[in-house]
């Protein structure tokens, strides 16, 4: 008999400060119907000078092992495309903020946006190896582009943390998954740079090049069909982009693009993605919690998963929200993450944007700016000093 293996708890977190667009637009003089309506963007989420993908991360994790615990956490897995190290686990970190047990493994992914998808789907083979154990999943990233780019107004921050076991208590994940790879430039950031590079139009194509070639695999794989589905939740690097990609899917498989229906189909999803920013690898799992938070009962239900990585790698694959589901639910915690953040101006925004921490060995401190429960206190000998509130 199969055993059921999904996700268990969610929790997130974000930034100490938010810009509104209207703030962007007031400054590049740009008409705010093309933020709020041609992009689906509202706000977006702006680190503090000590806070970074581990403090995000440590945060959104915290409440999970105060909720369920640390022994039974065997395996901690970081997915992130902000990485702070070339060799050393984020995760490490967090491992440490928490207080996790040494009998723990720890392991960053990356694959652009996608990275915290393998990760569900790696803890998934470990929770069946071993249906004792559970596993942490945290994704956590800052999307970063150029000051006055195109890709500046769809920045954004945010980390969220899974937790991974048997007999979930939220969503129950299914097989089979629909997977498409491709080599394709149309986002990348090397080595030598903060800011990511994008190829626009490229981008949008690569995406619903990828929606399309993972949704055949998944039909090849004798999956659910469309209709089956009671909402679809899609990796959001800004929100009208899952319409795009749904309008896509549609017409690809020769439904009606009826508008009403697409909204009803997850128009719940993108409450968080718009006032947060995109997330990158946490991007699809906050449209999760976003409409386990907003949607009726949905206990029962199949919930469509469209996971993308720019570059290119997605996964289509399905889960079924579990009875008692609400019980567990955090969504007065998840608005006061979102309630909390302070408005910033564009000048202070600028200055956040636009800071660097040293890189000469010495030691320096870090401006202490966040009220979240860890901190980036510095730096010293190249090494980064965390420190619990």
């Amino acid at each position: 008999m199969s055993i059921s293996i999904g996700i268990h708890d969610l929790s997130f977190a974000s930034t100490e400060f938010v810009l509104p667009h209207t703030a962007l637009a007031e400054y590049n003089g740009t008409d705010i119907g093309k933020y709020h309506v041609g992009i689906g963007q509202r706000s977006m989420s702006v680190p503090a000078a000590d806070e970074d993908i581990v403090t995000m991360g440590a945060a959104a994790a915290a409440p999970i092992i105060a909720r369920h615990g640390k022994s039974r956490i065997r395996t901690v897995v970081f997915a992130t495309e902000s990485s702070i190290d070339q060799a050393k686990s984020a995760g490490v970190y967090v491992h440490s903020l928490l207080g996790l047990q040494s009998a723990c493994r720890v392991v960053e992914l990356k694959q652009a946006c996608y990275g915290a998808t393998a990760g569900l789907q790696f803890a998934i083979g470990l929770v069946r190896r071993d249906p004792s154990q559970q596993v942490l999943v945290v994704a956590s990233d800052v999307s970063k582009y150029e000051l006055d780019s195109p890709g500046e107004a769809t920045q954004g921050a945010a980390a969220v943390a899974m937790l991974v076991s048997a007999d979930p208590a939220l969503v129950r994940i299914e097989e089979p998954s629909g997977l498409f790879t491709a080599d394709v430039m149309d986002f990348w950031r090397p080595n030598y740079r903060d800011a990511a590079l994008v190829d626009g139009q490229e981008s949008i194509n690569a995406y619903l090049q990828a929606v399309e070639g993972a949704w055949k695999d998944y039909a090849e794989q004798d999956g659910r069909s469309l209709e089956e589905f009671a909402a679809f939740v899609y990796h959001q690097p800004f929100t009208k982009m899952a319409y795009k990609a749904h309008r896509h899917l549609l017409n690809f498989c020769g439904h009606d693009t009826d508008k009403d229906a697409i909204e009803r189909a997850l128009g719940l999803t993108t409450a968080y993605n718009s006032v947060i920013g995109n997330s990158y690898t946490a991007s699809v799992y906050l449209g999760l919690a976003a409409l386990l938070d907003q949607a009726d009962d949905l206990t029962g239900r199949s919930v469509a998963f469209l996971s993308y990585g720019s570059g290119s790698v997605a996964e289509f694959f399905s889960g079924t929200v579990v009875a008692g589901y609400r019980e567990h639910l955090r969504t007065e915690e998840n608005q006061q993450v979102i309630d909390r953040r302070k408005s910033v101006d564009y000048a202070g925004y600028r200055d956040l944007h636009e800071r660097r921490l040293p890189a000469d060995g010495g030691d320096h401190s870090t401006e202490a700016q966040t009220t979240g429960p860890f901190r980036l206190a510095g730096i010293s000998g190249h090494k980064r000093l965390y420190e619990a509130r």
